[in-house]
């Protein structure tokens, strides 16, 4: 009996009888535990989820879900789930393990990002308070103006401003990084659109292609001429004589070009 997750073929054939065929049919069919298989009918197709809500539901039972949850808040955990689900539902779950790993480190990217704006945004918002506090100050006169308590400020605001330069460093720094992962797994538009052009490539438009493009005229050349000696080649083996299993003799390829009064 086979052990482990359900395979992509497996589990269509479940969605596909689970109605019609009772549980102990489908596991004897797929060779599974009937167990496992009434737990995912239970838990995948009973409830009636969408894919984003199965890809949630898959994801916290990977191992690496708990190594997520120590990495990350409560709240970055909740945007971690929608991202993935939103993800691997683009994908229509078509996502291999190494594609799982690129998936989980963008997604990590973001909430990075997203964390580095929060910083930086709570940076501001000190520099503004800061800076109200400096302006009280030196609305006084200048006998009644503490200058070390001024001091004291500005040197506040000097190191928080640097603080907002390295921030915004990081996370142009993550940004590049989670583009160049999301390329590698031809998530971007420009990467979709152009799938989508070349899935729907006219006939005209290939035409032009040929006219236009003399490698792929000077291709398509080659291929030809290869094709027709290829076939030349066979057409003159079949058109000769063979002995067939039961003894008899003729010509497989027999057309009035081939025809032999021998």
């Amino acid at each position: 009996m086979k052990k482990g997750r359900l395979s992509k073929s497996e589990q269509l054939y479940i969605k596909q009888h689970h109605v019609s065929k009772p549980v102990d049919d489908i596991a004897a069919h797929l060779d599974r535990d009937p167990t496992s298989i009434a737990k995912y009918i239970e838990t995948k197709l009973d409830k009636g989820r969408d894919k984003e809500e199965e890809a949630s539901y898959d994801l916290k039972t990977r191992p690496f879900w708990e190594e997520i949850k120590s990495q990350f808040k409560t709240d970055e955990q909740k945007m971690f789930v929608y991202h993935w689900k939103r993800i691997v539902g683009q994908f229509r779950d078509d996502v291999l393990p190494t594609e799982e790993l690129q998936i989980v480190d963008a997604i990590k990217l973001e909430i990075l990002m997203n964390r580095a704006l929060k910083e930086q945004q709570s940076t501001m918002n000190s520099i503004d308070e800061i800076e109200t506090l400096i302006a009280t100050e030196k609305e006084k006169f200048i006998g009644d103006q503490d200058r070390e308590y001024l001091i004291n400020l500005e040197r506040q605001v000097a190191i928080y401003r640097a603080a907002i330069e390295a921030l915004s460093k990081d996370y142009k720094d993550l940004q590049g990084k989670k583009s160049g992962m999301l390329k590698d797994l031809k998530a971007t538009r420009e990467q979709r659109i152009k799938r989508l052009e070349d899935s729907k490539q006219t006939f005209t438009g290939w035409i032009k292609n040929v006219l236009q493009n003399a490698a792929f005229r000077e291709e398509l050349s080659i291929n030809m001429e290869k094709m027709r000696l290829a076939v030349d080649k066979e057409s003159a083996r079949l058109a000769g004589y063979h002995k067939y299993d039961d003894g008899v003799i003729d010509q497989p390829l027999l057309t009035p070009e081939t025809f032999s009064d021998d």
